[in-house]
């Protein structure tokens, strides 16, 4: 049988199916046989679900998988669709006689394939619904929303408003494009030849289509078979990449994307709403979130710096040159905000966010704490230090918690033996209080 009976492009024929086209080819038999045995044309002998299963290993391949167009290749398409001029279309070949039109000239005029174009760059819309946009269908607002404008004023707004049909999933909705979209619909809705109005197949009304001409809608692959290799050739590009031909759908999976990595970006249920999307599942298949905003989301989280801090050190390089180090003179000091600590191994120690002013700890308003900030040879350094959740929470949230964690160590002791209660008692005992 001819591949074409079966839907399938040529070159597909003979090689095996993707991981999500099993699973559909194989949820489509299990409908099948579901429906015409609750239908009564067959006697239920089955359950189409137990007999027709679908493997794990299949389901946990399935995944959204869109095919994106490259950046670089995108950026070509819309240099080269902005920039469309009359001698970029392809003229039309036709047999003589079958027109009144001379040869060589353009089978539809270059501001209706320019609108064409503009919408397939930039407005995300199916190919049906571009073919059946209606007349009128740009809605123009001021920027905040409030009053409409005249279409002499479109040009200079960076958004307007357009109508969308009744698409395959869903009723008609209205979704915010770029200006140029609806001034490049303006510009062909000047030019636009009356025309008689049609019959919509999908919603059975007659409407006045947008894309009409000499009383004919464009073809359903017109996207595909002209105004893409039209692009292509015009951008010095392939149309095909490395994830298969350039077709129209594609552009619509490439914009999401970049609305859903763009630096403020759009939420997956304003992308379901700008797509027209009846369920979000389906907007996730178009929505692909790339290796940079990834990475940049993965910085922003700030992981590392959560759970590391960094601690100020001073080192004392006089008591080392002397060789007061060695006689167990302190030269280090970790800087705590409110004093220093002289202990060695002060990233092991409990108390190093909540000190528990043992003796290696020196607070900033003794003599001590300001002749080592006035001298001058002095070598200031950075160390790193894990942190635990409690100690996390005093340096992020505040006094409440730092009174928290002094709780927990009330009697956990200091590097020199000494526990907090203790320090407090004998505090206590000095001044009697």
């Amino acid at each position: 049988m001819h591949p074409k009976s079966h839907h399938i492009p040529g070159k597909k024929v003979g090689k095996p199916l993707m991981n999500n086209s099993k699973v559909a080819n194989i949820t489509a038999a299990r409908v099948f046989f579901r429906d015409i045995q609750e239908w009564g044309w067959t006697p239920r002998r089955f359950d189409p679900i137990r007999a027709i299963p679908i493997s794990r290993k299949m389901l946990a391949q399935r995944k959204p998988a869109p095919r994106l167009i490259a950046d670089d290749i995108w950026a070509k398409l819309l240099w080269a669709g902005l920039n469309l001029r009359a001698d970029d279309l392809p003229v039309c070949t036709y047999r003589a006689g079958q027109t009144r039109l001379p040869k060589e000239v353009p089978w539809y005029p270059l501001t209706m394939v320019r609108a064409v174009t503009v919408i397939w760059l930039f407005a995300g819309l199916r190919s049906d619904e571009i073919r059946r946009l209606r007349v009128g269908c740009v809605r123009r607002q001021r920027q905040d929303g409030t009053e409409p404008m005249t279409s002499e004023s479109l040009a200079t707004k960076t958004v307007c408003l357009l109508d969308v049909p009744v698409n395959k999933t869903g009723a008609a909705f209205t979704k915010p494009v770029d200006g140029y979209v609806g001034e490049a619909i303006t510009a062909w809705e000047r030019e636009r030849p009356t025309q008689p109005a049609v019959l919509d197949r999908k919603t059975g009304s007659v409407e006045n289509f947008l894309f009409l001409d000499r009383g004919k809608q464009i073809g359903t692959d017109y996207l595909n078979q002209t105004i893409i290799p039209m692009l292509c050739r015009k951008a010095g590009i392939a149309a095909v990449d490395a994830r298969g031909n350039i077709t129209s759908h594609r552009a619509r999976s490439t914009i999401a994307s970049q609305l859903f990595n763009a630096k403020e970006p759009m939420t997956l249920f304003e992308l379901q709403a700008w797509l027209g999307h009846r369920s979000l599942s389906s907007t996730q298949y178009y929505a692909q979130i790339t290796p940079t905003k990834l990475t940049q989301s993965y910085k922003d989280a700030g992981y590392f710096e959560r759970n590391m801090r960094t601690i100020s050190v001073l080192i004392d390089q006089e008591v080392i040159r002397t060789g007061g180090a060695a006689s167990g003179e302190a030269w280090k000091y970790f800087d705590l905000g409110h004093g220093y600590c002289t202990y060695d191994f002060f990233d092991q120690c409990p108390h190093r966010m909540a000190c528990a002013k043992c003796s290696f700890y020196v607070p900033k308003e003794s003599s001590r704490a300001q002749l080592l900030e006035a001298k001058s040879n002095l070598q200031r350094m950075m160390q790193e230090i894990p942190l635990r959740e409690e100690e996390r929470a005093a340096v992020e949230d505040g006094i409440e918690a730092l009174h928290r964690l002094t709780g927990k160590l009330t009697d956990v002791p200091a590097p020199d033996g000494q526990t907090p209660r203790a320090l407090v008692q004998i505090t206590r005992l000095k001044f009697g209080s």
